[in-house]
């Protein structure tokens, strides 16, 4: 066989290792291209639809928001608020790309260069994944898979999806979209919910430490936490100073400075029941369950108070809000010790012991055991044991061992409030404190439902219908009983008894003699009275009796401020509101509220009422508004005792504000033995006093003294009673301050 010539060279084989290197790349790529393919068709699992990575769902809180601004409570599953972009402190921005992805503006949602590191250290030099990639598992994948396989599986959807989240939004609404679902603890889902709860301010005020110490608590929120872990906490803050001045966000000098500074928390824990205006915002609650039942957001789904961040508006002021509370918690706090000085050694209830075992029964322990088929004696036997009971005190809850009926006991002997001040003029609802504390009682005391005797506060109305029907103000009516005939022969008696001589309607009102008022009732008969009522917003449950000139029925803050309001809005009742509108979490409204009015008295009649009502406050029974709380200006009111002092009342008003006060112990036989002790002047009017000083004290309100605006076309009835005779001997008396 001939041999070959050098152009016949044999070729040399492809070496075997090199085919089979080939064929395993080929196979992988073929292989992880089939896994891409199929996870993005969602062949390996669901994938997001296109529909909802344009609109990514999480749980976001509706957010309560008053009249100034302030966010004053939430409703909530998590307590979540969406913050935009430009409204992030740029440290936080810093700190997270410092710590988390410092390459975020320079991939579009995976990171290669990381991705090999981590591959070639097995994770030692830090992750691969990006800020895009952790949005994608907060959002379509929820919590981290736990087995390889899974998690591998995973990873590659966190990688289809972060693509198309780069595709579909901007860096800053990636940046914004991440911290706005990512978890701190305490139930403080996103920045702004954690900038609050852990420093008590809004996310753009955080400074650098602060800043630091949230994006620190992302890599664990339990090891470092600020209040179970103090120094990990600093240590793992530090880190993240550290990791900005590594990346040139911050001086090394300016850094140093921060990392010595300690955590400095204003730890605020939020929840529905803590808070400011507790009673407004749960009364809120009960009120929108119902509205939204008859809502639909644009898929045609009924919106979810607690999910789907709707923000509504309120008519409240936070400031306001702030001195009603403080007014509440001083007076009532003063006037607790007051009332167990009073019965100190002696239960207040008497003779009415029944109250115990009707208290026993209403209880939440009593409820639960009956639900557990305990019998009424084992029920009664565990009341009578010694068991760890939390008790609210001034001073603060305590924990102590005691049985549950000296509990009831204990809880009967405190004394309520409810408040309530609006705007007359548009019906605005500006402070809302429906009782003590949440914690101790949910019983809210201002709404509709809440009803009590509302005693010498109702006095006025019937005042109304007399000047309302021509009655002169300074003509001399004899204080002496006055009987009704027609009902059983009723005759009403002062509250002191002391009967003789003649006064004016002004000073029958500022004194509050029932003598007076009874007159008046029964030259106009009840009828006009109750109708008088209702068109002034009081709906309780009434009857056309004479006894309603002193206030026999039951009725409501709510209804009674609404009325008083009447008078310093020219005769024209505006209904309370709580809500200016709603909006879904674009901004889009879904309701809006307008004023609801009536015109219920001419100009003349509410002027000449809110001067009688006036002298009330100069040198009547509410006189200590002038001589105790030094308040200057134009004011009017009423105060308002029950029988036995069970219910003090007072409602008063400024040209621009309108506010009342209840207060009372929760069972009527509960109550001081005196009417200088538990009369209205006594009990309700401290609450207005302090609030009043407050709103004046504070300019950004407005409300500083002024005087009652007299209708433009004059008045006709005569206000002047110093020519009378009668007027002038009494007038070398003080009035006083009467207890009423």
């Amino acid at each position: 066989m001939p041999s070959p010539t050098p152009l016949e060279k044999k070729p040399n084989p492809t070496p075997t290792w090199t085919r089979w290197v080939w064929g395993i790349y080929l196979s992988l790529l073929v292989t992880g291209l089939g896994v891409l393919f199929l996870t993005a068709a969602g062949g390996l699992g669901e994938m997001p639809s296109f529909e909802d990575l344009e609109n990514p769902k999480s749980n976001l809180a509706t957010e309560i928001i008053a009249s100034d601004g302030q966010v004053i409570g939430k409703f909530y599953l998590q307590n979540r608020s969406y913050t935009k972009f430009h409204e992030i402190s740029p440290h936080v921005i810093h700190a997270l790309l410092a710590t988390e992805d410092v390459r975020f503006y320079k991939h579009s949602g995976i990171d290669l260069r990381a991705l090999v590191r981590a591959v070639v250290f097995m994770g030692r030099e830090g992750g691969a994944s990006t800020i895009t990639q952790q949005l994608a598992l907060n959002l379509f994948n929820g919590q981290r898979a736990r087995s390889k396989p899974a998690r591998i599986l995973q990873k590659v959807k966190e990688w289809i999806i972060a693509v198309q989240l780069e595709k579909r939004y901007t860096k800053q609404e990636i940046l914004a979209m991440y911290l706005n679902t990512v978890e701190f603890g305490y139930n403080a889902f996103g920045i702004s919910a954690a900038s609050r709860t852990y420093f008590d301010k809004d996310v753009h005020a955080l400074d650098v430490h602060e800043a630091s110490l949230l994006v620190g608590l992302l890599k664990g929120i339990t090891f470092y936490s600020p209040v179970r872990h103090p120094d990990r906490c600093i240590n793992r803050r530090n880190t993240v100073i550290g990791q900005m001045v590594k990346y040139r966000f911050l001086d090394q000098e300016v850094g140093d400075r921060y990392s010595a500074m300690p955590l400095s928390l204003r730890l605020r824990p939020q929840s529905h029941a803590a808070g400011t205006a507790t009673y407004f915002r749960e009364y809120l609650r009960q009120e929108l369950s119902e509205w939204i039942k008859t809502q639909v957001n644009p898929e045609g789904e009924p919106y979810n108070l607690y999910r789907d961040g709707l923000k509504i508006y309120t008519t409240l002021d936070s400031r306001m809000q702030s001195y009603a509370e403080e007014a509440v918690r001083t007076q009532m706090k003063s006037l607790q010790t007051l009332f167990d000085e009073h019965w100190k050694g002696q239960d207040p209830w008497g003779e009415f012991t029944q109250i115990l075992d009707q208290g026993m029964r209403r209880s939440k322990r009593y409820r639960r055991l009956k639900d557990q088929d305990w019998s009424e004696s084992a029920i009664r036997r565990h009341f009578n044991e010694p068991t760890d009971i939390r008790l609210f005190t001034w001073k603060g809850f305590v924990d102590t061992l005691m049985t549950p009926m000296d509990s009831i006991r204990y809880a009967k002997k405190f004394l309520h409030t409810g408040f309530m001040a609006m705007d007359p003029h548009n019906g605005h609802i500006k402070a809302w404190v429906g009782g003590i504390d949440m914690d101790f009682s949910q019983y809210d005391h201002v709404n509709t439902q809440a009803k009590r005797q509302v005693g010498s506060a109702f006095k006025p109305l019937v005042y109304t219908v007399a000047v309302d029907n021509g009655f002169d103000p300074c003509l001399p009516i004899p204080n002496q009983p006055v009987t009704f005939e027609a009902f059983e022969n009723w005759t009403p008696k002062n509250y002191d008894g002391k009967i003789g001589g003649s006064m004016s309607m002004f000073r029958g009102l500022a004194l509050s003699i029932n003598n007076i008022v009874a007159y008046l009732m029964k030259q106009v008969g009840p009828e006009p009275v109750l109708e008088l009522s209702r068109k002034m917003g009081i709906t309780s449950p009434m009857e056309p009796y004479p006894s309603l000139c002193l206030g026999s029925f039951d009725m409501s803050v709510y209804e009674m401020v609404g009325a008083y309001a009447t008078y310093p809005n020219q005769g024209v009742w505006t209904k309370p509101m709580m809500i200016t509108r709603i909006t879904d979490r674009q901004g889009n409204v879904l309701m809006e509220n307008f004023p609801e009015t009536k015109d219920v008295l001419s100009e003349e009649t509410a002027f000449v009422m809110t001067k009688l009502l006036q002298k009330v406050v100069d040198g009547g029974t509410a006189s200590r508004l002038r001589y105790r709380y030094n308040l200057t200006g134009d004011l009017a009111g009423k105060t308002g005792t029950t029988q036995n002092n069970s219910d003090g009342w007072f409602i008063g008003f400024h040209p621009n504000l309108v506010a009342g006060a209840w207060v009372g112990a929760d069972d009527r036989s509960v109550h001081f033995r005196s009417t200088s002790l538990g009369g209205g002047a006594n009990t309700a009017l401290p609450i207005f006093g302090l609030f009043m000083q407050k709103v004046y004290g504070d300019s950004r309100l407005g409300i500083k003294p002024a005087s009652f605006k007299a209708p433009d076309g004059g008045i006709s009835i005569n206000m002047d009673c110093s020519g009378y005779a009668y007027e002038k001997a009494q007038d070398e008396d003080t009035w006083g301050d009467a207890a009423d």
